[in-house]
C-alpha cells in the first residue's frame, strides 16, 4: 500500500471482539508490566535522547532517534507518535499520517494520535479519512469538543448537513460559550433552507463575540435568502463598520443592493470588493448585469454592451461552472458586423 492509500479502516478498537483485545493486551503487556528486554531499555534511551533533542528543536537528530527507537521496540507506539509529530513540523504530512497510524496500531486507545491523525487528513482534504479518524476519537472522548467541532466540519465539507448540525449541537453541549459552532451551525441550517434556525444561531454566535463581521455577512445572506433585504443591508453595514477591507462584505453588499434596484449603490460596493480581492466573480457578474441593464436603458452606448460581457467573461475565467453568465452572454450576443467585416471574418478564420 502506498503512502497515499494510508487509512484507518482497520483501526477501530472499541469494535473488535475479546480475543482481539487479549491478543492486543500481549503485546503491549511487556511495555505495561516493565518486564524489559535489553533491546527494551536501549529503545528507551534512544526515545529518551530523542525526547531533548526535540525540547531543543534539532527536529532531525530527534527524528533518527526516534526512528532508531522504533527499529529497537517496533510495537512502542511513542515512538511512532512523536515520529510523526516531527514529520508534521517539517511539513512531511504523508509521511506524519503514516507514523499517526502506526503510532494507533500499536495503541488504539490514544485519544491525542487518533486526533492528531484526524487533523492531518483534514489539512490535505482526505476528508472522508478524516471523518472515520474523528469518530474514533469522539468514541475514545466524547467530551472533546476540537473533536467534536472538526468532525461536525468534516460532515459539512461532505454536504451532510444533518450530521454536521448534530456535531455542532454536541459541541455546544460540551461548551456553550464558544461561539464557533453557532457559527458553523448556522450555515448548516442555512444549507437546509431553514432560515429561522440559521439566524437564531447566528445571533447566539454574536451574542458570545459580537466582533465578528464574517458572522454578520453570513447572516446577511440569510437575510436576502428571505427578502428581508433591509435588515440584509444593515447587517453589512455593520460588518462593514468592522472591517472596511472586507471583500466579501462590499460583494454580498453589492448583491443586495442590485436586488434593491439601487444600481449605482450596488456599483459602488462592487468595485470596492474587487479593489479589496480582484478574485471574485460574483462581483464581476454583478458588475456586467448592470452594466448591461443600462445598455438596455440606452442601446447606443455600445461601450456598456462590451464592458457587461467583459465582466460576464471575467467571472467565468474564475469561476467556469457559472451556466447562468454562461446564458446571459450567449442572450446578449453583439450585433451583426457590416457585410465586409463579416467576409473578413470569415476569411480569418482556420
Amino acid at each position: 500500500m502506498s503512502c497515499h492509500q494510508t487509512t484507518i479502516d482497520n483501526l477501530r478498537p472499541l469494535s473488535v471482539g475479546r480475543r482481539g483485545l487479549v491478543c492486543l493486551a500481549l503485546i503491549v503487556t511487556p511495555y505495561l508490566s516493565g518486564c524489559y528486554t535489553l533491546r527494551d531499555y536501549r529503545a528507551r534511551h534512544r526515545l529518551n535522547s530523542g525526547q531533548a533533542l526535540l525540547a531543543e528543536d534539532d527536529l532531525e537528530a530527534a527524528l533518527a532517534e526516534f526512528q532508531a527507537a522504533a527499529e529497537l521496540a517496533p510495537q512502542m507506539a511513542v515512538a511512532h507518535s512523536k515520529m510523526g509529530t516531527i514529520y508534521r513540523r517539517m511539513g512531511e504530512y504523508e509521511l506524519a499520517i503514516n507514523a499517526f497510524v502506526e503510532a494507533i496500531r500499536r495503541d488504539p486507545f490514544s485519544f491525542q494520535d487518533t486526533f492528531d491523525l484526524a487533523q492531518l487528513y483534514q489539512f490535505t482534504d482526505r476528508i472522508k479519512d478524516a471523518v472515520l479518524a474523528y469518530l474514533h476519537a469522539v468514541e475514545l472522548k466524547p467530551d472533546s469538543f476540537d473533536a467534536q467541532l472538526n468532525l461536525g466540519t468534516c460532515y459539512q465539507q461532505l454536504g451532510d448537513n444533518s450530521q454536521a448540525i448534530e456535531r455542532f449541537e454536541q459541541a455546544i453541549e460540551i461548551d456553550p460559550s464558544r461561539p464557533y459552532p453557532y457559527v458553523n451551525l448556522g450555515v448548516a441550517f442555512d444549507a437546509q433552507k431553514n432560515y429561522y434556525e440559521a439566524i437564531r444561531a447566528y445571533k447566539e454566535a454574536l451574542e458570545r463575540d459580537n466582533r465578528q463581521p464574517v458572522v454578520l455577512v453570513n447572516l446577511a445572506h440569510t437575510y436576502m435568502n428571505q427578502d428581508r433585504l433591509k435588515m440584509a443591508r444593515q447587517a453589512l453595514r455593520t460588518a462593514l463598520d468592522m472591517d472596511t477591507e472586507l471583500a466579501a462584505g462590499h460583494e454580498a453588499l453589492g448583491y443586495c443592493l442590485f436586488r434593491m434596484r439601487d444600481f449605482d449603490s450596488a456599483e459602488v460596493a462592487y468595485e470596492r470588493a474587487l479593489e479589496c480581492n480582484w478574485r471574485l466573480p460574483r462581483a464581476h457578474a454583478g458588475l456586467g448585469s448592470i452594466n448591461m441593464l443600462r445598455y438596455l436603458e440606452d442601446n447606443t452606448k455600445t461601450e456598456l454592451h462590451e464592458r457587461a460581457r467583459e465582466h460576464w467573461h471575467r467571472s467565468l475565467e474564475l469561476n467556469p461552472e457559472q451556466p447562468r453568465i454562461r446564458k446571459l452572454l450567449a442572450k446578449y450576443q453583439p450585433k451583426q458586423r457590416d457585410p465586409e467585416q463579416a467576409l473578413l471574418d470569415e476569411t480569418a478564420s482556420p
